[in-house]
């Protein structure tokens, strides 16, 4: 793996952002710390300096001059730490061990006096005051101070550049980690564009974003094989269906026009004609509409509809087919049952399926729809006592132009669960077949509005 691809990362670039702000940061740190160290030192010596001038003008005799001056020469000869000066209002020094300067009251600083030979310091920071028309000046070497400003500082290049270089050599492992994770997620997307739909990206199960992602896509692809083999099966069906009514429609066409028919005979075909272009259109009409349901084209118009009057309405309208065929429909829905969804769509749905319940049932059977409010679920039961359909087809009679007559003898596209399953999938509701003994029952769980 070739740095430079490192290096363009995003991984590493917000390395370097860590890496800039962990600097910005130390900065603020190292100058407070830099202000606040020197800040007490400078008040220590300023303490200091202010005891000892306090001690020398008490000690001098009460601010005499003679007495002051011997005093502070003696103390200069003794060195202490501290230094001295004593000039008079000309400028004269009369005692200390430091050169003659500006007379200037109030805490001061310059730079290394005459005999700075004999103690390695930067300076002298002291007080000077008025005593007795002389200048009395004390101050205390500021060696110390620029050795811990010098030490913080130092102190401060070090910490930086080795965080700064962890930053960057842990931006470097972090990339080249993520790289290697997502490059096994490239190669695994490039094998399935070649056509191999059997490949899924690794998962370590370590819970983190990669195996998220990993999960993610690993259940797009199993949804895209899953439409794969939909689609495979969808174009095989489609041209079974459609072959029957298409040479059916064709012979007939081909026989008015090598017979010689009369208007009567050539209208009746044309008639058997238009009847097998209709069902040839109704399947075309139903994939579409199966097609825009999946997209959720219809979401968009959803409110809330009155569940209950839905089904009633439903049974209504079925009750006098099913009392046709001597089969008895019995309706137990109760009230104000609201959902969110598109009423027309939902009417479909359970029409569809009494409708199926109805057409597969044989002569009296008992027919039944049910509605009620479980905890936090709308459950519609749809069951009749009819043969059923077996446990092992119930899945897939959900899927397009699936028929348990596979000989397909029987009027039918195979498209009327197809049709339910899309609908109860655009309004998110639960679509299940389970036995009646004997017959089917068909429960639709809706969450309530």
């Amino acid at each position: 793996m070739r740095l430079p691809r490192i290096f363009g990362t995003s991984s590493f670039r917000l390395a370097l952002m860590y890496a800039g702000l962990t600097g910005f940061t130390f900065l603020l740190l190292f100058a407070m710390i830099f202000w606040s160290t020197t800040r007490f030192m400078r008040h220590q010596i300023d303490d200091s300096v202010a005891s000892e001038i306090s001690e020398v003008i008490t000690d001098g005799q009460s601010g005499e001059a003679e007495g002051l001056r011997a005093l502070v020469q003696g103390m200069a000869r003794h060195p202490s730490g501290f230094y001295y000066l004593l000039q008079d209002a000309h400028g004269q020094v009369l005692a200390g061990n430091l050169p003659a300067t500006e007379a200037r009251t109030g805490v001061r600083e310059w730079g290394r006096p005459h005999d700075a030979a004999r103690e390695p310091f930067a300076g002298i920071r002291g007080q000077g005051v008025t005593v007795s028309g002389d200048y009395l000046f004390v101050g205390w070497s500021t060696y110390q101070l620029r050795e811990m400003e010098e030490f913080v500082a130092k102190s401060f290049l070090w910490v930086l550049g080795a965080s700064i270089l962890l930053a960057l050599v842990g931006g470097l492992l972090m990339s080249r980690r993520l790289m290697k994770k997502i490059e096994i997620i490239s190669r695994t997307t490039r094998n399935i564009m070649e056509g191999d739909l059997q490949q899924r990206v690794a998962s370590h199960s370590t819970g983190d974003e990669f195996d998220h992602l990993a999960l993610s896509i690993n259940s797009m692809l199993d949804r895209i094989e899953m439409l794969m083999n939909g689609l495979r099966q969808v174009t095989t069906d489609i041209a079974h269906d459609l072959r029957t009514p298409l040479t059916r429609l064709r012979n007939r066409l081909e026989l008015a026009q090598r017979s010689h028919l009369g208007e009567a005979s050539l209208r009746g075909t044309l008639v058997e004609a238009c009847r097998e272009t209709d069902v040839i259109l109704h399947l075309f009409g139903a994939l579409l509409r199966i097609a825009q349901l999946e997209s959720g084209a219809r979401r968009a118009a959803f409110t809330v509809v009155n569940l209950s009057e839905v089904l009633g309405t439903v049974a209504e309208v079925y009750r006098p087919t099913a009392e046709a065929k001597q089969q008895h429909l019995e309706e137990a829905v109760a009230p104000n049952l609201t959902v969110f969804g598109d009423r027309d769509l939902l009417t479909q749905l359970f029409a569809n399926l009494v409708e199926n319940a109805i057409l597969h049932s044989p002569c009296g059977t008992n027919l039944g729809v049910r509605a009620t409010h479980v905890e936090a679920q709308i459950l519609v039961y749809v069951t009749d006592t009819g043969p059923g359909i077996p446990e092992a087809m119930r899945d897939r009679v959900l899927a397009r132009f699936v028929r348990l007559d596979g000989s397909r003898t029987t009027p039918g596209s195979g498209l009327g669960l197809s049709l339910v399953s899309a609908i109860a999938q655009l309004h998110d509701a639960t679509l299940r077949l389970t036995g009646n003994d004997p017959g089917l029952s068909v429960c639709v769980s809706f969450a309530p509005a």
